[in-house]
This record gives structure tokens, sequence and C-alpha cells, in this order.
């Protein structure tokens, strides 16, 4: 069979186990390059490898491991801890702040799902003493987490933008990032115009835990003034002195553990290497695809869905309704931003950029289902039985809602953020 039609048929194969199954696709991936790459391809193994992501794979374990110091170490919960505090248990202002210190968290470095780990536990908590709904509450904390994920400086964000630059668009980073706070921003909004008056009556047994966490002492050690402080000047030196973002990550987390601030052992044991083998691996068959020709069958595929005037939405309800079974940052972003520009050659027309930001968008809006990890995280936050069997089938349905809702946001408004 023709090279570029069976590397195709691979990445739809890894598409639909990452949907149905627990395997980690990105093992899937790499044996699946090697095998067509070498054997029906023609290639030598050396050139199959040379489409791993080595760039991408240095800068995210360089950010994930500086923030699994300041996680190991009680730095980012100290600090949502300080930031919770300030609210003094305002049933109207504790969901806003929920969504800001998940974004503000997410836009420094982890990501969305290191995020929602750290504040989802407090968040409920604190909730449940002041009757704020799960549900909101929930949903607060994973848009927030969201809304921050694709910054530059985000693990997800350089995964984003990493996918982007190969599809040609690259140079877009700080508008990839307000496109996508835009659109959670608002999911957000609506949510707490919607929702904000119910309130739920924990039982006395989890009111009484509640208490107990918002009294917990918040101050900063001294190793966790010493994080917060090189992580504010790696911030700073990154996006304002243009240093390599991965190295000086490393850079970062070298000095903390020269100092004796964290714990090298359980920091590495936190960085997600599952996700970033799955990114890398199916990174690296998407390279196979590019050398084979299989890219462009899958683009012209794709195209077929869609007319030059709903492009934007068609791609944003795919990538959406894909991520909702499967890893957004894993899967589908590396899957489907580097066809942006060859989706719109294909249809005979539309914004490449805009194209890819609906791709970011689409994809993400989905992901408080409880389907996915955020979500997940959200329903094993509550406490008791009855209340998180009906949270999880709330965040069932607007996740699976934010489908359309994306497609809806991603028609409207990509072209505008694309053009501005």
């Amino acid at each position: 069979m023709n090279p570029a039609i069976l590397s195709l048929l691979a990445l739809v194969v890894a598409l639909a186990l990452s949907m149905t199954s627990r395997i980690n696709v990105g093992l899937l991936a790499v044996a699946l390059a090697w095998v067509i790459g070498v054997y029906a391809a023609g290639l030598k193994p050396d050139v199959v490898m040379a489409g791993f992501p080595i760039t991408l794979f240095l800068t995210l374990t360089g950010v994930t491991l500086l923030f699994a110091i300041a996680d190991t170490n009680g730095t980012l919960e100290r600090l949502a801890q300080h930031a919770v505090r300030a609210a003094r248990g305002n049933a109207r202002v504790l969901p806003v702040l929920f969504f800001l210190i998940a974004f503000a968290i997410s836009t420094v470095g982890p990501g969305a799902i290191s995020s929602v780990a750290l504040v989802i536990p407090l968040a409920m908590a604190i909730s449940e003493r002041t009757g704020v709904s799960h549900f909101l509450t929930a949903l607060m904390v994973a848009n927030g987490a969201n809304a921050g994920n694709l910054s530059p400086i985000s693990s997800v964000g350089v995964i984003a933008n990493n996918a982007m630059a190969k599809g040609g668009l690259g140079g877009h980073e700080w508008r990839v990032w307000a496109a996508n706070f835009a659109a959670h921003a608002l999911v957000a909004l609506a949510a707490y115009l919607v929702l904000s008056g119910r309130r739920e009556v924990a039982p006395a047994g989890e009111s009484r835990a509640a208490s107990a966490v918002a009294a917990t002492d918040v101050a900063l050690s001294g190793h966790q003034r010493l994080t917060s402080l090189l992580i504010l000047a790696w911030i700073v030196g990154v996006v304002g002195f243009k240093l390599n973002l991965g190295m000086s990550a490393f850079g970062t987390a070298a000095l903390l553990l020269l100092a004796r601030a964290g714990d090298e052992q359980a920091a590495i044991r936190k960085v997600p290497w599952g996700v970033i083998l799955m990114v890398c691996g199916v990174s690296l068959l998407i390279a196979l695809l590019e050398k084979t020709g299989g890219m462009d069958l899958f683009t012209t595929l794709l195209a077929r869905l869609a007319t030059p005037v709903t492009l934007n939405g068609v791609i944003a309800f795919v990538t959406g309704a894909i991520s909702t079974y499967s890893s957004t940052s894993g899967v589908v972003l590396p899957a489907f931003l580097p066809t942006a520009a060859t989706l719109v050659e294909k249809v005979g027309g539309g914004d490449p950029l805009a194209v890819a930001l609906s791709i970011n968008v689409g994809s993400a809006l989905v992901d408080v289902s409880p389907l996915s990890t955020l979500g997940a995280l959200c329903v094993a936050a509550v406490s008791s039985p009855l209340a998180s069997r009906a949270l999880f089938n709330k965040l069932l349905a607007w996740g699976l809602a934010m489908t359309v809702v994306g497609a809806v946001l991603c028609q409207l408004m990509a072209g505008l953020f694309a053009r501005a």
C-alpha cells in the first residue's frame, strides 16, 4: 500500500485509540512511525528519528520540572491559599477569585491540569462551607485554568505554538493566548451569571473540614519565598529579555535544587512524562506524514467537511468532538494545528490563523467534561458520593454542549482575533 495512505491510517488509528483506550498513543505512534517509515516508505531509521521534536521535548521537560519543584515544596498551594483568603468568604466574590487564581497559575507555566489539581481541592472545600454551587466552582476553576493554558510560557502554549510554527504560523503567541482567554472568560461569565445565585448546603462534617482548610497557616517558608522569587525572575527573563524558555527553566530548576529548595526525586516523579511522551510521539508520526505525503491526504479529507465561510466553525466542532474523548494537548493540537494553512488552500479560502485559533479554542472549551482530566479532577474533589455523581452529569452535559458553543464562538470571533 502507498506509504502516504499507510501513514494517514496510522494517524487515524492513533486518534481512535486515544478516544477509546487507556494506552499512551505516543508509544503507539513511535512504533507505527518506525514500521511504516522504514518498511513501507523505505526510509532509514535515522531519517524517521529526525522527526522527533527535540526542542519541544526539552522545553516541556524544563518547564514542567520547574513547576514540579514549586508544587512539591508547597509554594503553589501556599500562593493559592493566600489568594483565597483575600475574598474573606464572600460567596459572590469567590467564584471570580477561583477563576483568577487558576488562570494566573496556569498562565505562568504549569498548564491547566496542574493548575486545576492545585486549586480545585481548596476551592471545593471553601465553596462547600460558603454554599457556592459545586457546578459553578468546577466551571470557574476549569475555565480559569484553560483561559491561561496557551500563554507563551505555559507547557501547553509551547505545544500549540510549536505545532502552529510547523504549519508556517509562528510568531502569534500572544494572539493565541488572547483568543483562548476571551473564549473561556466569556463562557465562565455566562456560567457565573446563570449559577451564582444558586447555593448548596454541605453536610456538617464537610463544613467543618472546609473551615479547617480555610484556617490553615498560609505563611511562606524561606524556600517557598525563594521559589516564588526565582520563578518571577524566570518569567521576566523569558518575556522581557527573550531567554530561551526551556533552557532557562532548567537553569532556574537547577538553582532551586542547589539551594535545597526542593526534592529532586519527588519533582522528577511529578513531571508528566506520559503527556510528554504522548506529545512527542504523535509529533514524530506527524513528521512522517509530512515526509510521505499523508498530511496532504489528511487535509484533503478535512477540507471536504467545510466551505470557506464555515471553515472556522466546522474545524472547531470537529476538534472539540475529538477532544471530548481524547487528549487536547497530546493528540488534537499536534495533529490538527499543522494543517491550518493547507486546509485553507484545499477549501479555497479562509484565514489560516483564524483556523488555528479555532482549533485551539474548539478543542479546549470541552475540557470541563468529566471524561477529560480537568473535569475528572473537579468531580474527584467533591466528598459526597451523591453530589459528585450529580456534578459528573452536569459537567458531561456542559462539556458536550461546548462542542456547539465553541463552533459558534469560533465562527463569529476567530476571524476578528486573527485580523486584530
